[in-house]
């Protein structure tokens, strides 16, 4: 049988299937049972940015309303015990499922400026987790602003974060930056050990009777795969950070095909919430079985041989590609 195990931001997995950031493991049963199944790591639901700072507006208004009434004012504090608002529970949840699970338990903290938020990251450290998952989802808007400043914002945000964190910290990022490597190089000099290609935008749409924007989540399947093996490939053997590969990791092929293009390991949620956790051992028996089928003997003999710096077709990543589709069109349709 071939060797499934790997590592991760220098943590041993027993396969190479993470459960990203999502509502599974809001539920401390889900967590357990994915472990059962043989998910290597998981990475728990994201704090935001938002709830931190609405927290300490919270404590701010209630520690400093009537604290002039008298010199006694501190009889108007609030138990701040039963102000238990969702950073709190969060810091809670994530020692309770470090207690209660073997394999390595990745933090997630989600957010896009500089600020006290940030001291957050060392109080995820101290629940135990063994990693630290910075989700950067951000959509420029100003016209003002731009591209430099938008990758400047970043990397000073990794910087900040790992500055206060002895433990590995990965970036989950979005498509849209104007050189994905140049970026992800960056962020691995600002001391980020890996990243996450990509995160996914909720995308809105119209309600034109109502004059109202929508906005739903979408789950994803095989047919999202495409974009991020395409720069899993790029950037394999070109950056210092590994490399994560989130989005469209639905099969035992799907996640080889990101094994195969360079990355690490392969995200999943989508499937998971839509099949539940027994998807876990059905794709990590198909990725198992091809592995035995090629004579493969582990995971990292067979990562990245297929990736642009190992093809014998390297352009196939890039635009003759994009014409090779165009071409294929007109011999049907001409």
């Amino acid at each position: 049988m071939a060797n499934i195990s790997t590592s991760y931001l220098g943590l041993t997995l027993g396969s190479p299937l993470v459960a990203s950031a999502s509502p599974l493991s809001k539920k401390l049963e889900n967590v357990v049972k994915l472990e059962e199944a043989g998910i290597g790591a998981i990475v728990v639901y994201s704090l935001f940015e938002e709830q931190i700072i609405h927290e300490q507006a919270d404590r701010d208004h209630f520690l400093s309303r009537g604290s002039n009434a008298h010199p006694e004012a501190q009889a108007y504090f609030p138990d701040l015990g039963s102000y238990n608002l969702e950073p709190d529970r969060y810091l809670a949840h994530l020692s309770a499922i470090r207690k209660a699970v073997k394999l390595p338990v990745i933090g997630s903290l989600n957010g896009v400026t500089r600020g006290g938020w940030t001291e957050w990251a060392r109080r995820i450290e101290e629940t135990g987790v063994n990693a630290l998952e910075l989700n950067v989802y951000s959509i420029p808007t100003d016209p003002v602003v731009d591209g430099v400043s938008v990758e400047n914002q970043v990397v000073d945000l990794v910087a900040e974060v790992v500055g206060k964190v002895g433990i590995p910290v990965s970036v989950k990022l979005s498509p849209f930056y104007s050189s994905i490597p140049h970026l992800v190089s960056r962020i691995g000099s600002a001391g980020a050990k890996g990243v996450v290609l990509f995160n996914r935008f909720l995308q809105p749409d119209l309600d034109p009777e109502n004059l109202s924007v929508l906005s739903a989540a979408k789950l994803s399947d095989s047919s999202d795969l495409s974009l991020p093996l395409r720069w899993t490939a790029i950037l394999s053997g070109r950056v210092a950070p590994q490399i994560a590969l989130s989005g469209g990791v639905a099969t035992g092929r799907d996640l080889l095909k990101a094994l195969l293009a360079g990355a690490q390991v392969g995200q999943v949620a989508s499937a998971i919430l839509s099949q539940g956790s027994d998807v876990v051992g059905r794709m990590l028996t198909e990725l198992g079985e091809w592995m035995d089928e090629q004579e493969y003997e582990s995971v990292d003999q067979l990562r990245g041989s297929m990736s642009q710096k190992k093809v014998a077709d390297p352009a196939a990543f890039e635009r003759a590609q994009y014409m090779r589709a165009l071409t294929s069109l007109d011999d049907r349709f001409v």
